[in-house]
């Protein structure tokens, strides 16, 4: 049995590692605004807990940590992410962007990440093998040409946030990993990969089922290794 929390788990990417990770008699505390709406249909034989909690707000971190309580964390996967409202268009403008806009964009990519992590290491510090995984992107690493400002500084200090924590919990024995993926396919649902996937060309990106798969992998590795980061782009992603 595990305990695992998600964050950003009510929907895309955070919903499909939510139904997809889970194994019979696993604690899994989800952290979004909004209810999941898959709580109502999906895995019975998973204890659920949803944590409602506003990534924007000071108190986030804080409400957390009192749901979770004292319980040891054998996971804890940063998976929360917000972009500009015009980002990946042609329309984005970096100069019309609202300064508030990029304050929220950094605050739920990065600072938001740096408070929860903070509140719950000493839980994770509990589990027997726990692990740290967060989500970053490709727009954090070097030289893949993207122009969305404050999206881009947030994912490239996610990258800086997880190599300083690795360093942490190095004595602890807790690896600490980012996943910088390219474009995901959030259109193919985890339910409906399998038979999806048989006429898919790849027009939207990466199969979310990968990085779910990706994940379970990293679960699944012995005390002794350390994945310090992983860049998956979808094969036809010319911008990663």
């Amino acid at each position: 049995m595990s305990n695992i929390i998600i964050f950003g788990a009510s929907r895309g990417l955070g919903a499909a590692f939510a139904t997809g990770l889970p194994k019979k008699g696993d604690n899994v505390w989800l952290v979004s605004r909004k209810k999941p709406l898959f709580l109502e249909e999906t895995l019975e034989f998973v204890n659920f807990n949803w944590i409602q909690a506003d990534l924007t707000e000071a108190s986030a971190a804080s409400t957390i940590s009192k749901a979770v309580g004292a319980q040891p964390i054998h996971l804890l996967l940063y998976n929360a992410g917000i972009w500009e409202s015009k980002a990946f268009t042609k329309e984005y403008d970096f100069e019309s962007v609202d300064p508030l806009e990029n304050h929220r964009v950094l605050t739920v990519n990065l600072s938001a990440a740096i408070d929860c992590i903070q509140m719950l290491l000493p839980n994770v510090r509990k589990a027997e093998h726990g692990k740290i995984v967060v989500i970053g992107s490709t727009s954090g690493v070097e030289n893949v040409g993207g122009h969305e400002v404050a999206y881009s500084a947030s994912k490239f200090g996610v990258r800086g946030l997880v190599h300083a924590l690795r360093e942490i919990t190095r004595p602890d024995g807790i690896p600490v990993t980012c996943i910088n993926p390219g474009t995901i396919a959030t259109e193919i649902k985890l339910e409906d990969e399998s038979e999806q996937l048989k006429d898919y060309d790849g027009r939207w990106g990466l199969p979310v089922g990968d990085l779910v798969k990706l994940v379970e992998t990293l679960m699944a590795l012995s005390p002794f290794s350390c994945v310090k980061e992983i860049t998956i782009p979808a094969i036809n992603d010319t911008h990663a």
